[in-house]
């Protein structure tokens, strides 16, 4: 029965991490010291901000829309080296937030699958 109840609950721990990852998100380019494109920098701040923005709206109010968000998201930062063309360690970075930003979308909305709007209310586990 415990099992049971911990699946229906959302988990909030995946909106505290994805608040967590847009933070090292919107750190990153002065994290890795490649401050030197303003194109760059602006991208990493605006999808980690919206990455964060995502987590806390998830606190507060379920709903797919979010998740769906978060995985486009993860996408957009996953493909950003390739779409503007950078390098280095902040190419690196952004893969691997992206691709996890990705794995915690993909995870929220496999364990909501199957619920109705009324269940998805009730979380906060």
């Amino acid at each position: 029965m415990a099992d049971e109840t911990t699946m229906e609950a959302h988990r909030t721990w995946e909106d505290w991490a994805g608040i967590c990852i847009g933070a090292v998100t919107v750190l990153s380019p002065w994290l890795t010291g490649q401050t030197g494109s303003t194109t760059t920098t602006m991208n990493a701040v605006v999808i980690g901000v919206i990455i964060m923005a995502l987590g806390a709206l998830e606190l507060v109010r379920l709903h797919r829309l979010e998740e769906i968000a978060l995985f486009a998201c993860g996408l957009w930062l996953f493909t950003s080296p390739i779409s503007f063309a950078y390098g280095g360690s902040l190419a690196v970075v952004h893969m691997a937030l992206g691709a996890i930003v990705t794995l915690l979308a993909v995870l929220e909305l496999w364990q909501d699958w199957g619920r109705t709007d009324r269940d998805m209310a009730r979380h906060g586990g």
